[in-house]
């Protein structure tokens, strides 16, 4: 299979040229992407680029997802299940397609996005970035490419950075989050929990999916006993209330983490060393959100929720038992 190897690097040499954030990828992501460009430009193991098969017309060489599958099977060893096929429309082709190398519905215009019928081909645009591949003049024939149709890579830089969610901390900064609802549920803890129920908060810890150290105070954490910070057993906020001596945890809960019984004894373990009393805080969208985990939610935390910030619920009454007076009943 050395020659499969080969051919799928040399794939994602080209790639990488033309601005696919292949760094970005897994492993196997990768190779996906390459054997994409590979089975749609027709190209075995032992065939030359300058025979890469290009769009022409109807009679030209087109690919559906499954016949993908098959054409990887067969060729570069691949052992998959033509069931996959959606996989490699939504997380592989996609790359090619939106780099303009690969054009969708090739031959059938009228398919609908999800049809398995939906055939594939490469670009006329893309024909001197295949078949010169190698030789002497072919980085500038690489340059061209990207000049006419842009460096993929840059393109979703760009969309990302609009696409971030702009957090403004209790002392004035800002942070960038990714956008995404979870970091949705982050920006309203640190901008409505904290100045509600902890004003005056100093944040200490701030991460998200794509940085996990977006705020981390380190020296300050272990001035308050707080020394294991591993990043995936960190909560998503960790503040300091300055006027009780407080550390608040906070999880934001969109699809997984709330704090459960599991999830608050491994957050006593690894602060069991501080010298503050901590205070832990699952945080929700909603009530239907929560509604979801509410049955996993430990005693002895809080709950809040983003659509009604000015409301705390606390998971054991007894500290808290008592009436309210001040109810303005008409």
């Amino acid at each position: 299979m050395m020659s499969a190897s080969r051919k799928i690097r040399e794939a994602q040499q080209i790639l990488e040229s033309v601005g696919i954030p292949i760094e970005e990828m897994t492993a196997r992501r990768k190779k996906r992407v390459a054997m994409s460009l590979l089975a749609i430009a027709n190209l075995t193991p032992k065939k030359p680029w300058s025979e890469a098969e290009i769009w022409s017309g109807k009679e030209s060489h087109i690919l559906t997802t499954r016949q993908i599958i098959r054409f990887w099977n067969e060729h570069y060893g691949e052992k998959l299940s033509s069931g996959s096929y959606d996989d490699v429309r939504r997380k592989d082709l996609i790359y090619l397609v939106e780099a303009g190398i690969a054009l969708r519905s090739a031959g059938n215009p009228d398919a609908s996005t999800n049809s398995p019928m939906r055939a594939y081909a490469i670009s006329p645009d893309a024909a001197g970035l295949l078949r010169q591949f190698g030789e002497s003049g072919w980085p500038e024939i690489a340059a061209r490419f990207i000049d006419e149709k842009g460096s993929l890579k840059r393109r979703m830089e760009r969309d990302r950075q609009k696409a971030k969610v702009s957090v403004v901390q209790p002392n004035g900064e800002i942070v960038m989050l990714a956008p995404g609802i979870h970091n949705e549920i982050q920006k309203a803890i640190i901008e409505e929990f904290l100045p509600r129920f902890v004003p005056g908060a100093e944040i200490l810890y701030v991460g998200d999916a794509i940085n996990k150290s977006l705020v981390l105070k380190k020296e300050r954490l272990e001035e308050l006993g707080f020394f294991e910070l591993a990043h995936d057993a960190l909560p998503d906020v960790v503040a300091y209330d300055r006027n009780r001596s407080w550390i608040i945890l906070v999880e934001a809960v969109y699809s997984s983490n709330p704090i459960s019984p599991l999830r608050h004894l491994m957050l006593e373990r690894m602060t069991k060393n501080c010298t503050a009393p901590r205070v832990y805080v699952s945080a929700f969208k909603d009530r239907k959100s929560l509604r979801e985990w509410l049955l996993e939610i430990s005693w002895e935390t809080e709950v809040w929720l983003a659509d009604t910030p000015e409301h705390l619920i606390h998971f054991n009454g007894d500290r808290f038992l008592g009436p309210y007076n001040d109810r303005d009943i008409q």
